[in-house]
């Protein structure tokens, strides 16, 4: 009996232990501020979540108001004109699978390129699957990173 409670006992302050220990390594987890790779990383997947399904809102907010986008064409395209794309289906995002994320930061400045293999029907085309990478400006106002420019091209 004595062998018993003593075993039991030293099994109570085990997981005792182990509980501390495992809740100060989350409270410590959580607490942890990302870096600005990890902010620009998830920035990034915020965009296409949104994109595919078309959370203008979230759009807007992750958008400088000076935003601009160079398609491939050429063609530039305010904020406002790729937003109402967007709404208005004339940009449709159907699936997105990142590749690669290269992020190159510079005080409150980074320089993001993401390349993706997207399902998108564009402008009036057929829907396709896509290599396509965007380059991004990438601002910190406020210390929240907003996309100020982006260029796409594929890869």
């Amino acid at each position: 009996m004595k062998k018993f409670l003593i075993v039991t006992f030293a099994i109570i302050i085990s997981a005792g232990v182990y509980l501390f220990h495992t809740t100060a390594a989350e409270e410590n987890f959580m607490s942890t501020p990302l870096t600005d790779e990890q902010q620009l990383k998830n920035l990034y997947a915020e965009m296409w979540q949104a994109l595919l399904t078309k959370d203008i809102a979230v759009l807007d907010k992750i958008h400088a108001d000076n935003f601009v986008l160079t398609h491939m064409t050429g063609m530039n395209q305010p904020k406002s004109e790729y937003l109402r794309c967007i709404k208005d289906g004339e940009l449709n995002y159907f699936s997105e699978t990142t590749e690669n994320i290269f992020i190159e930061v510079s005080n409150n400045n980074a320089k993001l390129i993401g390349q993706s293999r997207v399902n998108a029907a564009v402008f009036g085309g057929s829907k396709n699957t896509w290599r396509l990478q965007l380059a991004f400006d990438v601002e910190k106002i406020n210390g929240a990173w907003i996309f100020t420019y982006a260029k796409a091209s594929t890869y």
